[in-house]
């Protein structure tokens, strides 16, 4: 990318805190209601953004839906952490039972006392946590971006999971930003910009 890019200025001027939404093995689990079909290449593309964000010692945050649900059982090893996408010591973690990140008062109160900062979102749940997170943020005037090919939603009663995807993305457009992750990562693996 060139000097002067959206991109570049999006890093340049703002800290960038790596958001990581309910990355849990639940989303990984073929048979259940919550699965993702495309999680694998998901699961790359948010791997290469967190080493990324890692090796530049950029501030990575991690969500972790806890909801008290019939069909969300927090007692169940469904709910923890992907084992290569795990948050490591330093790193950020809040719990939220609502599908809003904001449902966590820590969380809420962590985001209200920060400024300057932009949260760039990856991860499962677009079409709740990334969803309802990215409105309640832009109501109370925090920015957000969607890295639009690192997010992924269960589509259950879907036939084909890329337009319900896409149509959900194309609604948060009017609410944060929307990149993809080559805006960010450049084939070698290394910042693109």
């Amino acid at each position: 990318m060139s000097r002067g890019s959206p991109m570049k200025e999006l890093l340049d001027n703002d800290p960038p805190m790596l958001v990581c939404a309910d990355l849990q093995i639940e989303y990984l689990t073929e048979g259940r209601g919550r699965a993702v079909t495309d999680a694998e290449a998901i699961m790359s593309r948010c791997l290469a953004l967190m080493t990324l964000w890692r090796a530049n010692l950029w501030p990575v945050m991690h969500l972790k839906r806890i909801a008290q649900a019939a069909w969300f059982n927090p007692a169940s090893n469904l709910t923890h952490w992907i084992a290569d996408l795990r948050p490591r010591p330093g790193e950020l973690a809040f719990e939220h039972p609502l599908p809003s990140a904001y449902s966590s008062a820590r969380f809420a109160d962590y985001a209200s006392s920060i400024r300057n900062i932009r949260f760039l979102v990856m991860g499962f749940s677009l079409d709740e946590t990334i969803l309802s997170t990215v409105i309640e943020g832009f109501h109370r005037s925090h920015r957000y971006q969607v890295i639009g090919d690192a997010v992924a939603c269960r589509c259950a009663g879907v036939d084909h999971a890329a337009p319900y995807t896409d149509a959900v993305v194309k609604v948060i457009g009017n609410f944060a930003g929307v990149h993809r992750s080559a805006d960010l990562i450049g084939a070698d693996g290394r910042m693109a910009i």
